[in-house]
């Protein structure tokens, strides 16, 4: 069965209750919102690079992130643990083996211990000593240069709502001025929530997370978390979903797709822009070459 079949043949789930960890801001008057591009690209689509061009370079490092600046995205996603720290660091799984040459959950090393770490080999020896960056570089890196998905995974969420790796992030992107182009967003419902009733101005996606939403409506969901747009899985964009969305100006960002005719497909059902390990491809099956 093809990608485009399996994509067809899901539907709509029921809604159902969910249970708030945390109190939030009653939902705000939502417009359409977007983050503001660097690239003076006025179109309504956008190309993501996920983890950086994680198809050609290592996964969530300088190289990677530079890679997509010179192939025109629009944005690129990165994802941001603590180190023990306490220090804001680019890295997408909690422990190191997979993706450096260390070993152990990367939030029991200093930041200094992980620098020191080798974070391209794994990909290929062109990568050797890529290292693992900080959020703090990032920023100043893309600024005004290009926008950020801040994926804030959720073993940094913890119960401190005021000094957490929320605050932490928030910080940062303030001191870059980075604050209209930047997306925050998270599986952990109460990260996304607590940034946007600190932070107002700061714009927000929930990563949908079916476990802990039991199946509650996608609108309820973004507005009960204050939520500015929604990231989905490809398979999770149901055409009743994406109805609803839409209806209430909730943008939505869909998750991992490399494959030119799924690419085709979403785009032609008028989504606001996709994650790819390739935005190279992802701009050419857009029609956004320069």
């Amino acid at each position: 069965m093809s990608l485009i079949s399996v994509f067809k043949s899901l539907y709509p789930a029921i809604a159902g209750p969910l249970k708030p960890d945390d109190e939030f801001t009653s939902p705000h008057q939502r417009e359409l919102i977007t983050y503001k591009k660097l690239n003076d690209d006025k179109s309504p689509f956008s190309v993501i690079a996920h983890r950086g061009a994680s198809y050609y370079a290592p996964e969530n490092t300088m190289a990677a992130f530079e890679l997509a600046h010179e192939m025109n995205a629009d944005m690129i996603e990165l994802d941001v643990l603590l180190s023990s720290d306490q220090v804001p660091v680019v890295l997408h799984d909690p422990h190191l083996k997979r993706t450096t040459n260390g070993n152990g959950n990367a939030q029991d090393f200093t930041t200094k211990e992980l620098k020191k770490l080798d974070a391209g080999t794994w990909f290929s020896s062109e990568f050797r000593d890529e290292k693992i960056p900080t959020l703090q570089e990032v920023l100043e890196w893309a600024s005004g240069k290009i926008a950020l998905n801040i994926e804030i995974k959720p073993e940094a969420v913890t119960v401190d709502a005021i000094n957490g790796i929320e605050a932490k992030t928030v910080q940062l992107v303030k001191e870059a001025e980075m604050e209209k182009h930047v997306v925050f967003s998270s599986f952990d419902y109460r990260a996304v929530g607590r940034i946007k009733k600190r932070n107002p101005e700061m714009i927000t996606a929930l990563l949908y997370n079916k476990k802990i939403s039991e199946n509650k409506n996608l609108v309820w969901l973004a507005n009960h978390y204050n939520a500015d747009g929604m990231n989905l899985n490809w398979s999770e964009v149901y055409p009743e979903r994406l109805k609803q969305l839409r209806e209430h100006n909730i943008p939505v960002w869909v998750y991992t797709v490399n494959e030119p005719e799924l690419m085709k497909h979403l785009i032609n059902r008028g989504i606001s822009g996709i994650f790819s390990d390739r935005p190279d491809l992802l701009r050419h099956v857009a029609g956004k070459e320069k």
